[in-house]
């Protein structure tokens, strides 16, 4: 009976608790406590919203309906190159026909089209398709080591796409893709920018342009030449490549700044091609091997360390020397080697910069005027040579590159047709530097020398990547 008592008062005592409990934890007031903190969330929300912390889905309606109009969808047609037989050496046939398609941005409303040189390289023939207008389109200019091109249609009052700038852009804010991946046209989709002056080591050639906005932004095959932009509708940056093993979107997605691309755009329309400014200057990307290599004493490494300065250049003679750390070129701050490369990017011969650079603990600015690729301040204008015989397009390699590549002369192959140096296999970007190991110096030596050989003829070069190579056929001419 005892133990019956004592069950009996703890069960009461246990029930009086819990209802205590329940009136206390559903009373008005804990409500009341609460309210004002999910109101103040909720308002912290708006105002990120408002002020772009996060694009509002009103933002991209905009944004694509202002952008999608000035982006058009590009076909190439090509024909395959590869020879078939000795007849198809000697006469150009043989091969099979290859078409691919891409993107394109409308940069004026006369019909200029920005996109990516390998959405048109080696094209035979260019189709852009806007609205369902079909046009066919010539190239007016590229730039490889940029994988930039432009090309023209004829065309009138074409929605040009309004210009932003890649400068103002925010690691973390939104930005939309606008292209037509796996031949779906007009196809939108959103992300943020992940990262900028990134280096990826896509495009070769000795001076090969790589600062690269990155997006989550999905970007996939037919993606590349269009357009990324802002949450305003303006055009930030050109897409041209995806890191992906299985060759589709996996993350990672990267579009060259507006602001390289508009300066080129406006060079090859000014000059009829990209230039590009010098500063007599080799730099790498500091990391611990050359801190210690260089006795550097830096608490960051930002900016690039200085390798080589050539003799006599504007560098030198600015009295710039080899582990100085170049800090700013005209208060652009430099975070690595990609970032050097994009501002050397905006300028051209003769113009002058203000080097900021660190030697030892002390901190100095210098001015040096920017020479071209011949070692002069004047304006450059390549020659091209067109010769029928070969099924090429000529040029001489200028100053600065043969210095780099270590050669004294060489003749670059800079468009190919159907035709001889097609059928052997060469590359556009090949630099021929001998026949029959006799060294040529200009392109119509090179057609000369070529055309007029009998029995086996021998062709030595650097290709595009820097590397030596050879072709050979027999002729008996």
């Amino acid at each position: 009976m005892q133990n019956l008592w004592k069950n009996a008062l703890i069960a009461f005592v246990a029930g009086i608790l819990g209802a205590y409990s329940f009136h206390l934890f559903s009373s008005p007031a804990r409500h009341s406590a609460e309210t004002p903190f999910v109101e103040e969330q909720s308002r912290n929300f708006a105002t990120l919203t408002k002020h772009g912390g996060a694009m509002a889905s009103g933002d991209f309606v905009q944004a694509s309906a202002l952008s999608t109009p000035s982006v058009v969808f590009i076909k190439t047609t090509t024909q395959g190159r590869e020879s078939m037989n000795l007849f198809d050496l000697y006469f150009g046939g043989g091969g099979r026909q290859q078409a691919s398609s891409g993107s394109g941005v409308i940069f004026t409303a006369d019909g200029y089209i920005v996109t990516n040189n390998h959405v048109i390289e080696d094209a035979d023939k260019i189709e852009v398709i806007h609205q369902k207008k079909s046009y066919e389109a010539k190239i007016i200019g590229t730039d490889p080591s940029a994988d930039l091109a432009i090309i023209k249609i004829e065309a009138k009052n074409l929605p040009a796409i309004k210009r932003g700038s890649a400068k103002d852009l925010q690691v973390g804010e939104w930005v939309i893709a606008v292209g037509n991946p796996f031949n779906l046209t007009s196809t939108v989709t959103a992300g943020i920018v992940s990262a900028k002056g990134r280096n990826i080591e896509l495009l070769g050639g000795q001076f090969p342009l790589e600062s690269f906005i990155q997006t989550d932004a999905a970007i996939n095959p037919g993606n590349s030449g269009g357009a990324l932009v802002n949450s305003k509708g303006e055009l930030v940056g050109i897409n041209t490549a995806i890191l992906s093993r299985t060759g589709s979107y996996t993350g990672y997605g990267f579009a060259v700044p507006i602001d390289v691309v508009g300066k080129i755009f406006n060079d090859i329309l000014q000059y009829g091609e990209v230039q590009k400014a010098f500063s007599g200057l080799t730099v790498a990307e500091i990391d611990n091997k050359r801190v210690e290599d260089f006795g550097l004493t830096l608490e960051k490494y930002d900016g690039v360390v200085v390798l080589d300065v050539e003799p006599s250049s504007q560098a030198e003679k600015a009295g710039l020397k080899v582990g100085d750390v170049i800090l700013k070129i005209n208060n652009n701050v430099l975070a690595g080697k990609a970032t050097y490369d994009e501002v050397m990017s905006y300028y051209r011969p003769n113009d002058k910069i203000t080097i900021t650079y660190l030697r030892g603990k002390q901190t100095q600015d210098v001015s040096v005027t920017l020479t071209n690729s011949e070692g002069t301040t004047a304006m450059l204008k390549s020659e091209t040579f067109s010769s029928q015989k070969l099924g090429a397009d000529l040029q001489q390699v200028p100053k600065v590159e043969k210095e780099k590549l270590g050669i004294e002369e060489g003749v670059r192959i800079v468009r190919l047709r159907r035709g001889l140096l097609a059928n052997l296999g060469m590359q556009e970007g090949f630099i021929i530097t001998n026949v029959n190991r006799q060294p040529v110096k200009t392109p119509e030596e090179v057609e000369r020398v070529i055309s007029t050989s009998t029995g086996r003829v021998y062709i030595g070069g650097i290709t595009k990547n820097g590397m030596r190579g050879y072709y050979e056929f027999f002729s008996n001419r």
